[in-house]
């Protein structure tokens, strides 16, 4: 099987919000392939970051994919406010009422529909749900700030959920969030991860375009 194109998508989590529109438009310039925007809802994880309004702002300012990561609870409920935005759109299993009918109505909005699993949760929870989603997203921290350290132990979920592509069957992104620098990356992509949510390691970098070129590398 050939090598899968790496996907770099910086994590406006870590960007400076009171530049949203120049931090955007900054790592769109970078070469970043998607624009990750993690919203929380301060019930499903300990944080509040943003809701629509603000991703609809992100949107104004380029022209590539946002990759919106819904760590809420009920997120069904949410889909029409951002729908409309989105490139994808991806819940967490651990939060989804009726699995295939959010992945569904994410699809038929023309949208890439994705699941999310949180370190506690077994990644063999969305088998059953293979082929509905188009992005398995693995947290490889705990959801609910940035900044936190890889933790290890997730690359055998990546593993296992790349062992399921092998047949050729289903295919789908495999999706890191947390703790993703040069190292980590390349520690995730060698176990089968394709897209990467890299948020201060881009947002903090001397040269943002060299540290995704780097990336997309690995």
């Amino acid at each position: 099987m050939a090598p899968r194109k790496i996907i770099v998508a910086p994590s406006i989590l870590a960007c400076d919000f009171s530049r949203l529109g120049m931090e955007v438009e900054r790592v769109t310039q970078a070469g970043a392939d998607w624009i990750h925007c993690d919203v929380m809802d301060g019930h499903f994880v300990d944080n509040i970051s943003f809701g629509p309004a603000f991703v609809e702002a992100a949107s104004r300012h380029t022209p590539l994919p946002l990759d919106v990561h819904l760590m809420i609870e009920h997120p069904a409920h949410y889909l029409p406010r951002f729908l409309p935005l989105a490139g994808s759109i991806t819940s967490h299993v651990e939060a989804i009422h009726d699995v295939s009918k959010t992945l569904a109505a994410v699809r038929t909005a023309g949208l890439l529909a994705g699941l999310a699993v949180s370190p506690p949760t077994p990644v063999e929870l969305v088998k059953p749900f293979l082929g509905q989603f188009d992005i398995l997203l693995i947290m490889t921290v705990n959801p609910g700030f940035g900044g936190q350290p890889f933790l290890d132990s997730m690359l055998e979920k990546v593993a296992e959920a790349a062992s399921w592509r092998e047949s050729g069957v289903f295919d789908f992104h495999i999706e890191v969030d947390g703790g993703i620098n040069l190292k980590t990356a390349a520690d995730a992509v060698r176990s089968g991860a394709d897209l990467l949510v890299a948020g201060t390691s881009v947002f903090r970098a001397q040269d943002a375009a060299e540290e995704i070129r780097l990336l997309r590398n690995v």
